[in-house]
């Protein structure tokens, strides 16, 4: 029996995480890629942007590794949250070159440092700056597959393209399928349930009666 490698390990859910931000982009238009779809402006290129300045900060600054550019959006005098949304002048091959660049940075200073080499993140609480390169990998993995879950959605609304299951088995980037068509108006079936569920019934104390029922837990 092959033992997995740690650092093996984490560096393939990386990838994983970079491979399903960068496929959403995949057959849109111009528009299309950094289209805002949610109140608060996500969108699907601004999110591979805000990716690039994510590695970059954790796998450069962190450890001492300096990028060779600059970037203006990821400067300290940016304006705020320009790392998630795409200038008029720059194109969805610019994001990605320079993501392309910044995920080799990154993976240099993966493939050079042990997991328990030392880094600070200076933008962190004093207190909680110490950092191995085991902790970031680990912290940038959690935050790029919750982006990928926000790709999965603002895709879906572009298009209502979504990922097929089979992807997780085959790493296939290029298998597509569409979102099921629910029956009956434009929400269908998940709205019908939604709408007839009752509201839990409070108890005296704030608690629902749901959780009486299941007794108190401890706080995780």
């Amino acid at each position: 029996m092959t033992l997995s490698q740690p650092k093996a390990d984490l560096q393939r859910y990386l990838q994983s995480a970079r491979d399903a931000l960068v496929w959403k982009l995949e057959g849109l238009s111009e528009y299309d890629a950094r289209r805002p779809l949610t109140p608060t402006g996500t969108n699907l290129l601004g999110l591979v942007k805000h990716a690039a300045g994510v590695e970059l900060g954790y796998f450069g600054e962190t450890f001492g590794r300096p990028f060779g550019e600059v970037v203006p959006a990821f400067e300290d005098d940016a304006e705020a949250n320009q790392d998630m949304w795409a200038t008029a002048d720059e194109s969805r091959e610019d994001i990605l070159a320079l993501y392309r660049r910044v995920t080799r940075h990154a993976d240099a200073t993966i493939a050079e440092l042990p997991l328990d080499a030392v880094g600070r993140v200076a933008w962190w609480p004093d207190e909680r700056s110490r950092v191995t390169l085991h902790q970031i990998l680990v912290h940038v993995i959690s935050d790029l597959q919750r982006h990928a879950g926000h790709a999965d959605v603002v895709r879906e609304l572009v298009d209502g393209a979504v990922r097929s299951p089979e992807i997780c088995l085959t790493h296939r980037p290029e298998v597509t399928r569409r979102a099921p068509a629910w029956p009956s108006g434009t929400t269908g079936a998940p709205d019908a349930r939604a709408r007839r569920a009752r509201p839990l019934r409070k108890l005296s104390g704030g608690a629902s009666a749901a959780s009486r029922r299941q007794g108190s837990r401890p706080s995780p």
